[in-house]
């Protein structure tokens, strides 16, 4: 599968009268995008707003981010199932908005959704302080339920990242990435003295909100499946979660999963990338057992000698990583997982809910119970106060001159536990 990605660098975010990209400038005419997005009945009032890197600026409470995509020739289309069909993604040739995103907020949905700060000392926790942000507010209709809500806020802003993409096609800057893997075979095959990776990529699908949508099916209601790593990069894999926004797989994230960019920079050279198993993270023990049978038997279809797992989540989900670690140890494939702690705000607490002897090589992200203290903002999108009902929030974590207390949870993408964090560190 061969896919080009034609990456358009935006650096300044202006209000205009023709939405477009002029040099690194993306230029929005906020009224067309208005009335193409008040044409959903369940919208009670939307709007739009801009926040940049530096800015005094907080978005409070924050539902999803979404890098604006399209496709420029190809099968399908992005975001398959909510914008395009059902045909397959990852070939052919699409855009991408490199730094700019699409914010998702507004009223809070459930209580496990997170705020960006664009400067101070909790910008330095978020990789969406550093992104060009269109923050979308939407408030939809009294009547509909809290999974109605959900559902227009992630379609709403799908169409709106989609919308951006396709306004921006005529730019003539822009730099092409090349993904191309061929069968696993073939690789294998063509570099046969290299050991063979598997992505396991697991994500939260538990309902009550806590789902993710796989060509626009909600993965509570699959079995694991194997997918191409281009069909992920391609936006075959959309957030539809309200798990805490620390830790959370943003659509942003799905569409550049570093673990899959990664693997395929390192390719041919000291490893062969075969593929990516999609794991779920359900609910019952009997289901979460199911899963990690089902991801030994296609990671050892694969043919691998080593398997990356990934977590989303934390808590139950900790017993999913166990699971998947333990099956694929014992059939002789050697694990590496990733996941952050919630360790207490001492970092003393036991990281993980869950624990198995096999799972010898972890990668940490991060404790997601520390406390940090982020000072006030000179404006406010969305509601300040719903702080107080966020995941590693309080009721009195909103301070008197506006700065907040609170969990590093409450930070959109603070834990990441595909790694894709401002923070880190690397072998010296």
């Amino acid at each position: 599968m061969h896919l080009e990605l034609r990456e358009i660098t935006v650096n300044n975010l202006e209000y205009s009268e023709r939405t477009e990209v002029r040099g690194k400038t993306l230029f929005i005419n906020k009224e067309e995008i208005l009335e193409e997005l008040k044409m959903d009945e369940a919208i009670e009032d939307v709007d739009i707003d801009i926040a940049k890197p530096g800015q005094k600026v907080r978005i409070i409470p924050v539902k999803d981010v979404i890098e604006p995509r399209c496709k420029i020739s190809g099968p399908g289309n992005v975001f398959p199932g909510f914008i395009g069909g059902m045909e397959t993604v990852g070939s052919g040739v699409s855009l991408a908005l490199k730094g700019v995103a699409v914010v998702t907020c507004g009223p809070i949905v459930a209580f496990q959704e997170g705020f960006i700060d664009m400067c101070g000392v909790g910008s330095r926790f978020t990789p969406f302080s550093k992104t060009n942000n269109v923050a979308l507010l939407l408030k939809v209709k009294p009547s509909l339920t809290p999974v109605q809500h959900e559902e227009i806020v992630r379609k709403t802003g799908l169409k709106l990242a989609y919308y951006l993409a396709e306004k921006s096609k005529n730019a003539q800057e822009y730099k092409t990435s090349i993904f191309d893997l061929p069968s696993p075979r073939k690789i294998q095959n063509n570099f046969s003295n290299l050991p063979s990776f598997v992505y396991v990529y697991l994500n939260i699908s538990q309902g009550l909100l806590h789902d993710t949508y796989v060509y626009g099916k909600d993965l509570k209601t699959m079995f694991p499946v194997i997918l191409h790593p281009n069909e992920i990069l391609d936006g075959a894999i959309v957030s539809g979660n309200c798990v805490s926004a620390g830790s959370k797989n943003t659509t942003f994230h799905h569409l550049n999963n570093p673990v899959i960019k990664e693997l395929y920079a390192r390719n041919g050279k000291d490893l062969n990338f075969v593929g990516v198993v999609i794991g779920t993270e359900l609910d019952t023990l009997s289901g979460k057992i199911r899963s990690s049978e089902m991801v030994r038997e296609y990671v050892k279809m694969l043919g691998a000698d080593v398997a990356i797992i990934s977590e989303e989540g934390a808590g139950n989900p900790d017993t999913d990583l166990c699971l998947c670690c333990k099956a694929l140890e014992k059939s002789g494939i050697k694990t590496v997982v990733i996941a952050n702690e919630c360790a207490g705000e001492d970092g003393k607490t036991p990281g993980l809910a869950d624990t198995t002897p096999e799972m010898d090589a972890f990668v940490s992200t991060g404790n997601s119970c520390e406390i940090v203290v982020v000072p006030p903002m000179e404006k406010i999108i969305g509601c300040h106060e719903s702080i107080a009902v966020l995941a590693g929030g309080y009721a009195d974590s909103l301070q008197d001159d506006g700065s907040i207390k609170c969990q590093m949870m409450s930070i959109v993408g603070s834990v990441n536990e595909t790694g894709f964090l401002p923070l880190g560190c690397k072998w010296v």
